[in-house]
């Protein structure tokens, strides 16, 4: 009786995933796991027990949630960074690292003022990030309108910050959150000018039809809620150039809805920004951070695994069923790639 315990306790440790720890009962439910959950070292991971998690507020309620595991909890109050949620050898290391962490709104117009020297050049910039402010037009005012855009460099400089002209009549400013009225708008620059500042940033150059991921003059555009807004100015831009920060997996709740700019900023980069009347340069800001903040995980730089491309590769085909059952889980994690694009990726090109 003992002795088949314990072969049955050998059998669900083996069973076990090596990212997210779930065990199963037989070994095909394991690789059928494998198969639907797109695991990869791209993933946000416990420095203690090594757990791979979904996001990272999935990481954060492993590590400080309701219902934390109590040994990871233990080490993290102590050599914890409770914005990047990364653990480290000793408290020194911990608030040597947070200054670096931790970032300042230091959005006030004297730092704007100062940041437009360098206006209309995106210099070195890899990324730009982009931010509009809308205001309703139609009837009842419910048509978004672009009324003022603001594009930054990844040194936070400004590239392009004007308020714009919409085509259509505007019925309501929204000046509650937009802090615009009229008078912005009587002499403000026509949309179409506007449309062609931001391709031509965007560009650098090189023809929209002629772009390419890696490799081209064309920059990575950075934001939240790129469709609508790029919509909103007229701009065409390929899809794999955009880089947003409410559809990023990794940065998601853990129902896989989006968490607001606001929310993200205070979680991830230490304060508070939208306290009032929104501003599209600190809108732009808290994005390219968020951004960089992503672009700068220590991942392995493997393509494979972390380019989204597993979806449509077929690792676990159903005519290795056999083999994979037999190989460990270990072997499996190592097929196994993300079902999205790393932003790590970015730093190699």
């Amino acid at each position: 009786m003992p002795g088949a315990m314990d072969g049955k306790r050998e059998e669900t440790i083996r069973n076990k995933c090596a990212a997210c720890f779930r065990q199963f009962n037989k070994v095909e439910h394991l690789v059928e796991h494998m198969r639907i959950s797109f695991h990869s070292v791209h993933e946000p991971k416990c420095g203690v027990c090594q757990k791979h998690c979904r996001s990272f507020e999935s990481l954060r309620e492993h590590l400080i949630g309701p219902l934390p595991k109590v040994e990871c909890a233990r080490v993290f109050s102590v050599r914890g960074c409770s914005l990047c949620l990364n653990i480290f050898d000793n408290t020194s290391a911990l608030r040597y690292h947070r200054d670096s962490c931790q970032y300042s709104r230091n959005s006030g117009l004297a730092s704007r003022m100062s940041r437009l020297s360098l206006q209309n050049s995106t210099g070195d910039s890899q990324a730009v990030a982009l931010a509009c402010i809308m205001v309703g037009g139609g009837n009842d005012g419910s048509i978004d309108l672009c009324a003022r855009v603001c594009l930054i460099g990844e040194d936070e400089n400004i590239i392009f910050n004007a308020y714009i002209k919409p085509s259509i009549v505007v019925t309501n400013y929204r000046y509650e959150t937009t802090g615009i009225r009229p008078e912005h708008l009587r002499d403000a620059m026509p949309i179409q000018q506007a449309k062609r500042r931001i391709q031509d940033s965007l560009c650098n150059g090189e023809p929209v039809w002629k772009i390419r991921q890696r490799g081209g003059r064309a920059k990575i555009l950075v934001g939240v809620g790129l469709d609508h807004d790029l919509a909103c100015l007229g701009v065409e831009y390929p899809s794999f150039m955009l880089r947003d920060i409410e559809n990023y997996p990794p940065l998601m709740k853990t129902s896989k809805l989006s968490n607001s700019l606001k929310y993200l900023s205070q979680a991830y980069l230490g304060y508070d920004i939208q306290n009032g009347i929104q501003d599209p340069y600190e809108d732009s800001v808290a994005a390219m951070r968020l951004y960089l903040k992503m672009r700068s995980q220590p991942h392995p730089r493997d393509y494979i695994s972390g380019s989204g491309e597993a979806r449509n590769r077929k690792n676990f085909p159903a005519w290795r069923q056999r083999e994979l059952e037999r190989m460990s889980p270990e072997a499996l994690l190592e097929l196994s790639g993300s079902d999205y694009y790393c932003w790590c990726l970015d730093s190699n090109k």
